[in-house]
């Protein structure tokens, strides 16, 4: 099966407020200095209106065919790396923005991957992680379907790898075990799968796991601090 194209993705909900909210401070924090943003998921994210505040946005992602068509299209990157993404040519404290858009879960060693994006980024900086819940009902449809029916609830032919570190419980572990501080923690149902079929099998697992995996949400965001003082792996 082939790559469909952007037009075909399935829709998510708008960027919230809230990152915005955040940049805002951050750049009041660095006294109006311009902010140098790592965009990791170019695929889901979307440029943000940002007024008089100056960023330098840098996109990084796996090469595959939506992810190209998707960074050609857009203007606000000043450069896109494409490749893996365990040995992309970040340098350590260049970033005081990594942006996280729905990429960990449709990657292998999503930890770490975020590993290395945390090394990019400068003491008191922020990661603002979206991303789906392996354990919503949308998840675990989406991890457990065959190929064919994962485009009924995506639209899309992307990996869906969903690794433990994809849920609300892995982030929180992640962040406790280098000394992260999450700032703001919440969830959100995004748009409805794109087909009759790819609905149903959301609802279906929601009532076959009792709400375990729940069809309320499908999708996490998070706001993660870096702390000024930062040592890896405190515990």
């Amino acid at each position: 099966m082939t790559v469909s194209s952007t037009s075909d993705l399935r829709p998510v909900a708008a960027p919230r407020d809230l990152f915005v909210q955040r940049l805002r401070e951050q750049w009041a924090e660095q006294l109006g200095r311009r902010l140098d943003v790592l965009v990791a998921g170019c695929l889901h994210d979307e440029p943000r209106t940002l007024g008089r505040i100056e960023t330098l946005l840098t996109g990084v992602d796996e090469d595959l065919p939506a992810v190209r068509a998707a960074t050609a299209a857009r203007a606000d990157l000043s450069r896109c790396l494409l490749g893996d993404l365990r040995s992309a040519p970040i340098r350590p404290r260049s970033f005081d923005v990594v942006q996280v858009s729905f990429l960990l879960e449709r990657i292998h060693h999503a930890e770490l991957v975020l590993d290395r994006l945390l090394q990019a980024l400068r003491p008191g900086g922020l990661v603002l992680l979206r991303m789906r819940d392996r354990c919503s009902a949308y998840g675990l449809c989406e991890r457990l379907a065959p190929r064919w029916l994962r485009r009924h609830l995506t639209g899309v032919d992307l990996p869906a790898v969903y690794e433990p570190l994809t849920s609300r419980d892995g982030i929180h572990a992640f962040c406790l075990s280098r000394g992260l501080m999450i700032t703001d923690d919440e969830t959100a149902a995004s748009a409805p799968a794109p087909t009759p079929l790819g609905r149903t099998a959301v609802t279906l697992a929601d009532r076959l796991t009792r709400g375990r995996c729940p069809a309320t949400h499908d999708e996490i965001t998070m706001v993660i601090r870096k702390p000024h003082n930062h040592f890896a792996r405190l515990i």
